[in-house]
């Protein structure tokens, strides 16, 4: 089994050039490994069989994928599930993707890069009834566990996959594993065409050089390949309008509660409605990344439950989609809630409904809608609602009602995060103040209320229509886990942009005349410095060019070349070492 898709393949190359010629190096680009959970009677879920075979889980990682693999039994989900989950990974684990693909994670947008401390569950369940079981029913669920938070195209591909396995078992799983090890690796800005189980996906993905709300697929419109079978428009959004339009009248709330990482549960009839909806609310400050934890579905045996219930201490920053009832009550202390009844059919108009207030919300029976005491900053956007209400009413197509939507969430999210992008990009260090000859000079340190000042010329009335109290949501939002984690990204940037423009300074330098005018060990101390420069840079990818760090290599060995040979024979074996 360990040999599987090598043979007859061409070789796939990583980013960097090196082949991806190992069994197995191109299927762990994609996917941990695939599991099939089961129903025993006396167990309970058990994990019954897992593809590739050496692959690793620890006894909590499968206890959570079993539990999380199959609905709650009040869902009554007879026939055909498909849903998403998210589930931490044990500690001390080392990451199953190999560091030869780390420019495909470096080029990623910063919302598809692979999770470090989660893993993702693809789930396609099937229960139906089957009078030659004991219990009734067969009950099994085929799941794709990945690091990777491309739920579209997870969905798609277990969906193909899962049937086949249901009706012909082991040796269709051995096939599929077979054509994901041929599949060549993720690399941002390609697209690909993976073959499946006797389908051909065709994909592209996504590069944090697109500009946001850019169809990912730009040549959709010029399918002529015969042999495609699907082309996939998106690899991981999913259909906002769908998962929104039970409660699209609070949508401007919504987006706030979740660009403040306030904690957020969805209360669904299904896994389905459950991990959709919570991915949707994740997705709709995007490009922002949302930094906190979410749980597309969760249940009472998850290992955090008794974190995320207790009443000793404030709900934390989250947001879990549940199914069972048993949550109705033991989140009654949560401030957000949010109940969606089951699916109505597309032309039904949705009634204007107030947000209620949390005390009402006794069951999971109660009336669909949102729960909460928030207060919005900023006012109601009607003519979205007005736009969206009149689609439903002329049948507008799904697709282009989703299209609006997930417009009107970009926007609104770049008018907010501009003047803070704009403001950032004012603390890096005057180009003057690089030296070839002293360490970076460090950012300026971020300022409320200097950035605050900068609100009244040039805040977010620039490019929004939309009224409200614009500083009150700044303030707040400055105190949220989204901003730390945007501000330590661009931190991260601006002081790998100092690095870079340092040893471009360095590059411009003669440093052989340097080296003429200083003693030995000074030269010595310079090399070594040069080289744990030259060594960062491409570690951390720093922005430099090829050119640049080839020159600088240059010099230090036209300096090496230059010194006696006891210290040039040290510094060569430093250098190869």
């Amino acid at each position: 089994m360990s040999a599987l898709g090598m043979e007859g393949s061409e070789e796939a190359q990583t980013p960097s050039g090196e082949a991806l010629s190992l069994p197995w190096d191109r299927f762990s680009s994609w996917l941990h490994c695939i599991c099939v959970v089961g129903f025993d009677l006396e167990l309970g879920q058990t994990v019954e069989a897992m593809y590739p075979s050496h692959a690793k889980l620890t006894d909590k990682e499968k206890t959570s994928i079993c539990y999380l693999s199959f609905p709650d039994s009040n869902s009554g989900c007879l026939g055909d599930t498909q849903f998403c989950f998210r589930f931490r990974q044990s500690t001390g684990r080392k990451s199953s993707l190999h560091c030869v693909l780390d420019q495909v994670d470096r080029d990623s947008p910063v919302y598809l890069k692979k999770d470090p401390s989660c893993f993702y569950g693809y789930v396609y369940f099937r229960q139906v009834r089957d009078k030659t079981l004991k219990r009734g029913y067969f009950q099994k669920s085929l799941v794709l566990i990945s690091k990777l938070p491309y739920i579209n195209f997870f969905h798609t591909v277990v969906k193909q996959i899962a049937p086949e396995y249901f009706e012909r078992n082991d040796p269709c799983l051995e096939a599929a594993c077979s054509d994901i090890d041929r599949w060549p690796a993720p690399v941002p800005g390609k697209t690909l065409h993976l073959p499946i189980m006797g389908l051909v996906v065709k994909v592209r993905i996504p590069t944090k050089h697109d500009k946001p709300g850019t169809t990912q697929l730009v040549d959709m419109t010029q399918q002529t390949d015969a042999h495609i079978s699907v082309a996939l428009p998106t690899i991981h959004e999913v259909d906002l309008f769908r998962c929104f339009s039970p409660v699209f009248f609070h949508i401007q709330l919504l987006w706030e509660l979740v660009l403040l990482g306030e904690p957020l549960v969805v209360m669904a009839p299904s896994p389905s409605q459950s991990s959709e909806t919570v991915l949707a609310l994740v997705g709709c400050i995007s490009p922002l990344k949302y930094c906190s934890d979410f749980r597309p579905y969760f249940t009472i045996h998850d290992s955090e439950f008794k974190e995320y219930t207790t009443r000793t201490q404030a709900p934390p920053s989250v947001i879990f989609g549940v199914t069972n009832p048993f949550f109705a009550k033991t989140l009654q202390h949560w401030p957000h809630i949010i109940r969606i009844g089951d699916v109505k059919l597309a032309g039904d108009v949705p009634k204007q409904v107030k947000v209620k207030k949390l005390k009402t919300l006794k069951t999971l029976d109660s009336k669909p809608g949102v729960y909460s005491s928030y207060k919005p900053y900023l006012n109601k956007d009607e003519e979205i609602i007005k736009q969206l209400q009149k689609g439903i009413q002329q049948k507008r197509p799904t697709e282009a009602q989703n299209a609006i939507l997930r417009r009107h969430f970009l926007e609104l999210t770049q008018s907010f995060i501009i003047p803070l992008e704009r403001y950032v990009a004012s603390l890096m260090p005057l180009l003057k103040s690089i030296s070839a000859w002293k360490s970076p000079p460090q950012p300026k340190p971020f300022s409320q209320e200097e950035f605050m000042k900068t609100l009244e010329k040039t805040g977010p009335q620039l490019t929004s229509r939309l009224k409200g109290d614009w500083i009150g949501l700044y303030r707040h939002f400055l105190r949220s886990p989204n901003f730390d984690g945007w501000f330590r990204s661009r931190r991260k940037e601006m002081m790998q942009k100092l690095e870079a423009l340092q040893l471009e300074a360095l590059c411009n330098e003669d440093l052989l005349i340097w080296v003429q005018k200083h003693t030995e060990v000074e030269s010595v101390d310079l090399v070594l410095k040069l080289k744990n420069k030259l060594a960062f840079a491409q570690r951390e990818h720093l922005p430099v060019g090829v050119d640049t760090l080839q020159k600088l290599q240059g010099q230090v060995d036209t300096i090496i070349q230059e010194l006696p040979e006891d210290l040039r024979e040290i510094l060569l074996k430093t250098n190869s070492s």
